[in-house]
């Protein structure tokens, strides 16, 4: 099976072939393999080879609704047998997993393969994929320029067409960023949707979840389906649909009411191309039937900044010293990068007070998005404010992390307040830039109701298709 053919299939395509015996598991595998070892040296995309257990896995005939299908996995969480998690960062030890987390399992149980780790900023902090321990991934878009963050090595090595699907996070874009500029869907699922057990309940106090990056809204709504039951024990949990999510995106949504905001809440215009991105997005929506007018939430955007770090810095913090008493290594800014050290310090200095003071205003939050979404079906913003950046844009060296992240907060206006609401938010990547860079848009829907986002998703997908649109790559 050659380089274009394998190119051609998405997950659920993918999986079809192995099933009617047209590819193996294994020549499926070793197609990504191959592509891994062709497009890696450039992309920086892949960190971690588990190559040999793969191919044992694949050998077995994996069963199940995707099997035999490749994946990759994020390093960060995603704990998986044979494995290093190091999340990008020097200070985490370089060990192995001795168990799959329940998300792994769950994609095992479905018949996926995972074969290695996928780059990731520190601790995942930033919307760049770049760090000392493994140097910045590229964008296969455009050398040079970053993938987004913080799974931004899963969304290049999705783009480049060495996974149709792979692992991510979103503590406060770090799904849809890079799905916006690695031309992906990627969807940021409601708190408490994906279970994050057994060795996490809440990460980020209920900021991050877990999902994944593709390339078309059926493979998401497939792995969905594979992975969104709870279990026993979660902090949260999102209420299930009625029927499957693949299941539902056959049928198109009912006409929407949807607000639109073309105009960040900073006051910083967005990039012409991006705000043209947006008034063409409204316009596919209007034709294909919905409601659309200008409206936004009624956040205290400020305040829910404030409540952000502060979440973010005791997280940090608590993540960093329980590494430093199991590992007895000091933490430094010889063992971290300079933000991340930042927030280390800052969040040692935070009360309990004001850390539950920061979780009760993102809950005020959450019930001012509740109140908004009663009268509007669905927000479309901006994915991002500006294109894709170049490397080197954020200095990660800066010590001061307020200063460091002032030009984040116009770069990522919005994406931080699902995390912060809870609710379930899409990258879809309907526009490209003059510079031959995707331009995403975001839908953010009512908490617990990924079912609407789908069903519009698939409905916009057919209607302004971008299967075909792929990166120009060295084969």
């Amino acid at each position: 099976m050659g380089f274009a053919e394998y190119d051609r299939y998405d997950a659920i395509g993918l999986a079809d072939l192995i099933k009617t015996k047209k590819i193996s598991a294994l020549e499926a595998l070793d197609e990504a393999i191959a592509r891994t070892e062709r497009l890696n040296p450039k992309l920086n995309a892949v960190v971690f080879k588990g190559y040999d257990r793969a191919r044992d896995a694949a050998k077995a005939n994996p069963q199940g609704a995707l099997g035999g299908v490749p994946t990759l996995l994020k390093d960060m969480r995603a704990a998986c047998i044979g494995m290093v998690t190091r999340s990008g960062s020097r200070f985490t030890p370089d060990v192995p997993a001795t168990q799959d987390c329940t998300l792994v399992a769950r994609y095992k149980q479905a018949g996926l393969v995972p074969f290695g780790k996928t780059n990731v900023p520190e601790f995942g902090l930033v919307p760049t994929t770049e760090s000392k321990l493994w140097g910045p991934a590229h964008n296969p878009w455009k050398h040079g320029y970053t993938t987004g963050g913080s799974s931004g090595g899963s969304a290049a090595a999705v783009a480049a067409g060495i996974v149709p699907i792979a692992h991510a996070t979103d503590g406060g874009g770090s799904i849809r960023i890079p799905a916006s500029c690695c031309g992906l869907v990627g969807l940021k699922v409601s708190r408490g949707r994906i279970t994050q057990g057994p060795d996490t309940a809440d990460s980020l106090s209920g900021l991050s979840v877990d999902n994944l990056v593709s390339r078309t809204v059926r493979d998401t709504a497939a792995v969905l389906d594979l992975t969104s039951a709870p279990d026993y024990g979660d902090p949260y949990f999102a209420l299930q649909p009625e029927t499957s999510y693949l299941e539902g995106i056959r049928q198109k949504p009912k006409r929407l009411k949807i607000a639109v905001s073309f105009a960040p809440p900073s006051g910083a215009p967005f990039d012409p191309q991006v705000l043209a991105a947006m008034k063409s997005t409204a316009k596919l929506c209007e034709d294909l039937g919905h409601s659309v007018e200008e409206a936004m939430p009624d956040f205290d955007f400020n305040m829910a900044k404030v409540a952000f770090m502060t979440l973010w810095a005791t997280n940090g913090a608590y993540s960093i010293e329980l590494l430093s008493r199991l590992t007895g290594k000091t933490p430094s800014l010889d063992n971290l990068e300079g933000i991340t050290f930042s927030l280390y310090e800052r969040g040692k200095t935070i009360s309990a007070m004001q850390h539950i003071w920061a979780v009760q205003l993102l809950h005020r939050a959450a019930r001012a998005a509740a109140k908004f979404h009663e009268t509007y079906d669905l927000w479309l913003t901006p994915t991002l404010g500006q294109l894709p950046f170049v490397h080197g844009t954020i200095d990660r060296d800066d010590t001061d992390a307020e200063r460091a992240f002032i030009p984040i907060m116009n770069h990522v206006p919005f994406t931080a307040l699902q995390n912060a609401s809870g609710q379930p938010a899409i990258n879809l990547p309907l526009n490209m830039s003059e510079e031959g860079l995707p331009i995403g848009v975001q839908f953010v829907a009512r908490s617990g109701d990924e079912m609407t986002l789908l069903k519009l998703a698939a409905e916009i997908e057919q209607a302004a298709p971008w299967i075909d649109r792929r990166p120009k790559l060295e084969n």
